[in-house]
C-alpha cells in the first residue's frame, strides 16, 4: 500500500507540473452567437372564407377569401423538435374582429358602397335594405345571417438559414397567453429540418437583479435573407420590479440613449418577441414586449411557465453541443481547433448561417499570428517560461518516487520470505565468533537480549569486591565502618 501511495504521489506531482503552462478554456461572456442561430421570423395571418348571401334583387352566393395580417415579430426555437416561443400578440387576434373586417370588405366590393374596411361595425345610411343586410352579416352567426364566415389562423416561420427559405414552414398555436404581451408556444405542423432537428436557444435560470445589467436584443426586421441580417441592439435592464406580464423597463445607466423608445421602435418593425440575451453567459433572460416609445422585457420565468403549461420541455440538442464547443474555441482564438467544429455543425444543420460565417473567419485565421493554437505549438521564447525545466523536474520526481516504491517493495519482499521460513529477522547484526586466544578486552555473557558486556564493567565490579574485609576470628564479612565483628565481637584492628 505504501509503495502505491508514493507512486501515486509522483504521478500527481508530474501531472501538476506539466499543467502549469496550460490555461483553461472558459466560455466567453457577452456574446449573442449562442442564441442567434435559433432566432426566427414569425408571421401570422387570419385566413377568412366568407360567403355573402345576396338576395336583395335575386339570390346569389358571393364567395371571397381574405388574408388579414395578425402580426409579425421574432421568436426563438427552444428544443430540437422546433418548439418556438414568441408573443401572443404576434400570432393571435380576436376572430370576431376579423369576421367584422371581412364583412365590411365583401359588402364594399360586391354592393359598391362606401364602408370602411376595418374591424368596426358600420351602417349604410342611404340604403335601409343594405344596412339591414350588412348588420345581419356581422357575427355572431344567426338564423337570419346573410354571411357564412370561417376564420383560421395561418402561422409561417422563416428560419435563419442560408440559402434563405423564402416559403418558410407552417406552425400551429399550441398555447396562447392571457394577454397580448404574454408568451405563446408554437409547434411546426411537420418536422422542420432534418433528423437532428433545429438549433435551440439556451434559457437562463433567472433574470439579473442588478440595475443597469447589460443585455442584447436580437431579431429580424424582415424575412431572413441576403439583404436582411440579424439585428442586434445593446440594452440595459432598468430598476427592478416589473414582475410577470407587466415587464421590466430598460434604461441606459449613462442616460446617453433613450432605450425604451429605441427598442419600442424596433418592436414595431419586427422585433416584438425578440430574445433579450444576458451578457454573463449568452443565455436568454426574457422577451422584448411593448412598442412605440415604451419597450419592456418579460422574464424567463414567464417563458418557462408557459412552456410547462403547454407540456413542452426546453432542451438542447446535438447541433447545440457541437456548435457551443466550436464557438468556445473560436472566441478564445483557437481557430485551428474551431474550424473542424463548425464543419461538423454544418454537417448536422447545413443552413446554419452563424456557423458558416464563423467557419470562414476561422479558416482565414487558422495557423496565423492570431491563432492561439499555433502559438502553443511553436512555443516562442517570449510567450512564457520554457517547458523543459518542468518536464525534467517532473521526470526526476517521478524516478525518485519509482525508486522509493521499489525499495519499499524489496523490504516488504524480504520480510515476506522470512515469514515463509518460520523465522523472524534478527534484531541486531550477528557478531564474530569469540577467540579465546586473543587479547580479551570484552567479556562475553549470554543473555536473552544482549550478546556482550564490556570487560571494563567487570573490572570495576572486581575492584569493588576486593575492598571487602573478613573477621580473622570467625571469618564473617565485615562492614566498611565497623570496628568490631558483628558476629563474634572480635576487634577489627586485631583481625
Amino acid at each position: 500500500m505504501a509503495r502505491l501511495t508514493v507512486l501515486a504521489g509522483g504521478v500527481v506531482v508530474t501531472v501538476a507540473l506539466l499543467a502549469i503552462p496550460a490555461t483553461a478554456h472558459e466560455h466567453p461572456s457577452g456574446i449573442t452567437d449562442l442564441v442567434t442561430p435559433a432566432v426566427v421570423r414569425v408571421e401570422a395571418v387570419s385566413h377568412v372564407e366568407i360567403t355573402l348571401l345576396d338576395h336583395v334583387s335575386r339570390l346569389r352566393h358571393v364567395e371571397r377569401s381574405y388574408d388579414f395580417p395578425i402580426g409579425q415579430g421574432t421568436g426563438i426555437v427552444v428544443n430540437p423538435d422546433g418548439a418556438i416561443v414568441t408573443l401572443t400578440s404576434v400570432v393571435k387576434t380576436d376572430d370576431e374582429d376579423v369576421a367584422v373586417r371581412a364583412a365590411n370588405k365583401v359588402f364594399a366590393e360586391h354592393h359598391d358602397v362606401k364602408v370602411p374596411q376595418d374591424d368596426k361595425r358600420h351602417s349604410v345610411d342611404d340604403d335601409p335594405i343594405l344596412d339591414r343586410h350588412l348588420k345581419d352579416c356581422y357575427p355572431p352567426k344567426r338564423s337570419t345571417a346573410t354571411c357564412i364566415i370561417d376564420v383560421t389562423t395561418d402561422i409561417t416561420i422563416f428560419p435563419n438559414v442560408s440559402p434563405a427559405d423564402t416559403d418558410g414552414f407552417k406552425a400551429e398555436l399550441v398555447r396562447a397567453g392571457s394577454g397580448p404581451d404574454a408568451p405563446a408556444v408554437l409547434m411546426p405542423v411537420a418536422r422542420a429540418v432534418g433528423s437532428v432537428g433545429m438549433p435551440t436557444a439556451p434559457l437562463a435560470e433567472q433574470v439579473p437583479d442588478q440595475q443597469g445589467a447589460p443585455t442584447s436584443v436580437a431579431g429580424f426586421l424582415g424575412r431572413p435573407g441576403p439583404d436582411v441580417q440579424t439585428t442586434v441592439e445593446i440594452a440595459h435592464l432598468g430598476k427592478g420590479g416589473g414582475a410577470g406580464e407587466k415587464g421590466r423597463p430598460f434604461g441606459d445607466p449613462d442616460k446617453k440613449v433613450d432605450e425604451p423608445a429605441k427598442l419600442g421602435g424596433l418592436a414595431d418593425r419586427g422585433l416584438a418577441g425578440a430574445p433579450v440575451i444576458g451578457d454573463k453567459d449568452g443565455h436568454v433572460v426574457g422577451l422584448l414586449i411593448g412598442g412605440g416609445k415604451e419597450a419592456k422585457m418579460i422574464g424567463v420565468r414567464e417563458i418557462t411557465s408557459t412552456l410547462s403549461k403547454a407540456g413542452i420541455a426546453a432542451r438542447r440538442g446535438a447541433i447545440d453541443a457541437a456548435f457551443e464547443a466550436a464557438l468556445t474555441r473560436y472566441h478564445t482564438r483557437y481557430y485551428t481547433e474551431a474550424a473542424p467544429g463548425f464543419q461538423r455543425v454544418l454537417e448536422l444543420y447545413p443552413g446554419n448561417v452563424v456557423a458558416a460565417d464563423l467557419l470562414k473567419v476561422a479558416l482565414a485565421k487558422r495557423g496565423g499570428p492570431e491563432d492561439e493554437g499555433t502559438k502553443r505549438t511553436v512555443a516562442p521564447a517570449s510567450s512564457g517560461p520554457p517547458l523543459w525545466p518542468f518536464i525534467v523536474a517532473a521526470s526526476v520526481l517521478f524516478l525518485a518516487a519509482a525508486v522509493g516504491a521499489f525499495l519499499l517493495w524489496r523490504r516488504h519482499r524480504a520480510g515476506d520470505r522470512a515469514d515463509d521460513h518460520g523465522q523472524a529477522p534478527p534484531l541486531v547484526p550477528p557478531q564474530q565468533a569469540y577467540d579465546e586466544g586473543a587479547d580479551q578486552t570484552v567479556m562475553v555473557r549470554r543473555s536473552p537480549q544482549f550478546t556482550a558486556v564490556p570487560q571494563q564493567q567487570q573490572q570495576v565490579l572486581t575492584a569493588q569486591e576486593s575492598s571487602v574485609k573478613f573477621c580473622t576470628a570467625c571469618g564473617m564479612r565485615l562492614g566498611q565502618a565497623h570496628r568490631f565483628c558483628g558476629y563474634c565481637g572480635q576487634p577489627i584492628e586485631t583481625s
